[in-house]
């Protein structure tokens, strides 16, 4: 145990990601009414009233840098390709675990510094679980309000391995997933951005995300993983990276505990993926 990583920003940011987290619950506890968005995804009260305090929280820093979250509107490519720092934000990351009340649901709040995520913090509010990383200073979990904090590591590629696979979107990943890992691999089912963070714990080695996920799905988790030990790579072995133009929608991605295998060469021979794309 330690009394956690010696970074303001980075404990501050973990502050307000809890004041985000208690506006979720206030909504979780009672009914609720479910919208759905333009893009055929839930939208709740909880994602508006998590937007609305990280909003303002961020505001207050200083300095004060631009903000894309998926609940508010998106500034145009030809705005955010001059952006070098500003903040990604996912309110409630895990609708859908929201709505079915399984608590797989997080607020997601990362730093993008020349298109890699430098600073990241996971909560998942019903568990109170915090996860923390700044680049250089280690990844970090608070196990609930208060608590010590622990530092935490990635874990060598087990035998079997354990493959975090999504509660909402399975399935799309079984084949590949016997291919990269052979035949004797358990799933870990689980929702939201806590498949990241399973990994940066040392309790599962891999997650493959075939299908699309947005760039606030991805960026404090992966900041997370990293300063674990792990990495988060797109389907021709590098690293996930940010504001890469237009769409905010990611590539196909690889996250993996254990970093000293060939994972590359892997994806080549699973997926069939070449390394110059």
């Amino acid at each position: 145990m330690s009394n956690g990583p010696d970074h303001s920003l980075l404990l501050e940011i973990g502050l307000l990601a809890r004041r985000a987290g208690e506006a979720i619950m206030d909504i979780y506890r009672e009914d609720f009414d479910v919208e759905v968005k333009e893009d055929c995804s839930p939208l709740t009260a909880a994602d508006l009233a998590a937007q609305k305090v990280i909003a303002a929280g961020l505001a207050q820093l200083d300095p004060v840098l631009p903000v894309v979250s998926e609940e508010a509107s998106h500034s145009p490519w030809e705005q955010r390709r001059q952006w070098s720092r500003y903040w990604l934000v996912d309110p409630l990351d895990g609708t859908r675990e929201f709505i079915k009340r399984n608590g797989e649901f997080t607020v997601n709040i990362a730093l993008i510094d020349q298109g890699e995520t430098v600073m990241g913090v996971v909560l998942a509010p019903v568990t109170e679980e915090l996860f923390a990383a700044a680049r250089g200073y280690g990844a970090w979990w608070q196990v609930q309000a208060d608590a010590e904090w622990e530092r935490i590591s990635s874990r060598a590629l087990a035998n079997p391995p354990v493959a975090a696979g999504s509660r909402s979107h399975g399935g799309m990943a079984e084949t590949a997933m016997r291919r990269l890992l052979g035949e004797e691999y358990h799933l870990q089912p689980l929702g939201s951005s806590l498949k990241f963070c399973l990994l940066a714990r040392g309790a599962a080695d891999v997650y493959l995300r075939r299908g699309p996920t947005s760039e606030w799905d991805t960026a404090a988790a992966q900041c997370v993983l990293e300063e674990a030990g792990g990495a988060v790579l797109d389907l021709t072995g590098k690293p996930l990276r940010y504001n890469r133009g237009e769409s905010l929608i990611n590539p196909e991605f690889l996250a993996v505990g254990d970093t000293g295998i060939d994972w590359p060469a892997r994806i080549r021979g699973a997926l069939g993926v070449s390394g110059e794309e």
